[in-house]
């Protein structure tokens, strides 16, 4: 690329990226105590921590826990291939694009929870402690744009990407790493 060349860019606005990939051989592994509910949450599972706190019960959503927009890993991967095929075949309308990537749907931590019980059959102990300064009630992405633009969407399902976090943290344990 030559000097004063224009200079595409794509910013991906991520949400709450979950999972790992499926082979099994690709996944978040924190050190220390995870500062992610999805990593606390296996850990807890598989008795590496003795309890998930749930921070809040009371929020004004259905059943009083913060919603947020999870994302699975894979689907976030095809994102970013869909926006790098745009700036590689020069469609960007602006220098600087920005996207959201999410589903566009919000999960309640104790639909999350739920959720993950049912696909895994492991019962998670988990206790309600107090709201956490700053936390948003609820929040989940717009991905209208990336849909129609980008021609992405996150097709997995919530259960998929807890089954990867869930065999993710099992290879973890089988390989004696966690």
């Amino acid at each position: 690329m030559k000097s004063g060349a224009p200079i595409s860019a794509i910013i991906l606005r991520y949400f709450n990226p979950i999972g790992s990939h499926p082979s099994g051989l690709i996944g978040e592994m924190p050190n220390g105590v995870p500062a992610n509910l999805i990593p606390y949450l296996t850990q807890t599972a598989i008795g590496i921590r003795e309890c998930l706190s749930v921070f809040g019960d009371d929020y004004d959503t259905p059943d009083g826990s913060c919603i947020r927009d999870f994302i699975y890993v894979v689907d976030l991967a095809k994102a970013h291939v869909a926006a790098m095929a745009r700036i590689v075949e020069g469609k960007n309308a602006e220098p600087v694009e920005i996207f959201n990537v999410g589903t566009g749907k919000g999960v309640s931590v104790f639909e999350l929870i739920n959720t993950f019980e049912k696909c895994t059959g492991v019962k998670l102990n988990y206790k309600v402690v107090p709201r956490r300064a700053g936390d948003i009630e609820k929040v989940w992405g717009n991905v209208d744009k990336a849909n129609n633009v980008l021609g992405w969407k996150a097709v997995h399902t919530l259960e998929e990407a807890l089954s990867s976090a869930w065999n993710w943290q099992k290879v973890l344990r089988e390989k004696g790493i966690m």
